[in-house]
């Protein structure tokens, strides 16, 4: 039997092609089963076929169920997020000035109401371009939110590519002041700022 993993912290996860050449389509193809999921508006005969095809893909991945360090979600650095479902699609670079740049696209599933992005989405958007930057542009080690404020000036669209930008503003000891925006143009959609602390050695 395989001893559980010892945890605690970010164990830094191997970089692994678990998942073959077609986990991307595989997650690829999940995200437009989400999108799908918010948008349809099918009879109910075609919801009950969905349903029974979904639970035959449930029955097929569940005899594989794993930890998350043994799971390539999260470990595959060939794909975007690494290969995690969760996060908001988004592509980050660091340029020649320190600050990160990039852009963050909401898909249907993040939708609120009227074509805007749900607020929650937003902060999930926040917390990952906001460790994204505390982590690279300070070099490590690995570190936790210990707030995240944000502030919906407008209205944040799906289906758009959207600029995204991220930098420290400033470090004291093991905490970490991070400031982003989101816009759509020259037109500021969102920004926020967060608090990251380094953690201890051994600290979860």
């Amino acid at each position: 039997m395989k001893a559980p993993h010892a945890g605690g912290g970010f164990n830094p996860p191997e970089p692994t092609e678990k998942g073959g050449p077609d986990y991307g389509r595989f997650l690829e193809a999940m995200r437009a089963l989400q999108d799908h999921a918010r948008a349809a508006d099918a009879p109910a005969e075609v919801i009950g076929k969905a349903a029974d095809a979904l639970q035959d893909v449930c029955d097929l991945l569940a005899p594989f169920d794993t930890d998350e360090w043994s799971s390539p979600s999260g470990r595959r650095l060939d794909l975007p997020m690494r290969g995690n479902l969760l996060p908001v699609p988004m592509k980050l670079k660091k340029d020649d000035d320190g600050r990160l740049r990039g852009w963050a696209r909401f898909r249907r599933f993040h939708l609120g109401r009227n074509g805007a992005a749900h607020g929650g989405a937003i902060a999930l958007l926040f917390d990952s371009v906001l460790g994204t930057a505390s982590w690279v542009l300070t070099g490590g080690p690995y570190q936790r939110t210990a707030y995240l404020h944000v502030n919906y000036r407008q209205i944040v669209p799906i289906d758009k590519e959207l600029q995204v930008e991220a930098w420290v503003s400033r470090t004291e000891g093991r905490k970490i002041f991070v400031e982003t925006t989101v816009c759509d143009g020259d037109t500021v959609l969102t920004d926020a700022e967060a608090l990251f602390v380094v953690l201890k050695p051994g600290q979860p």
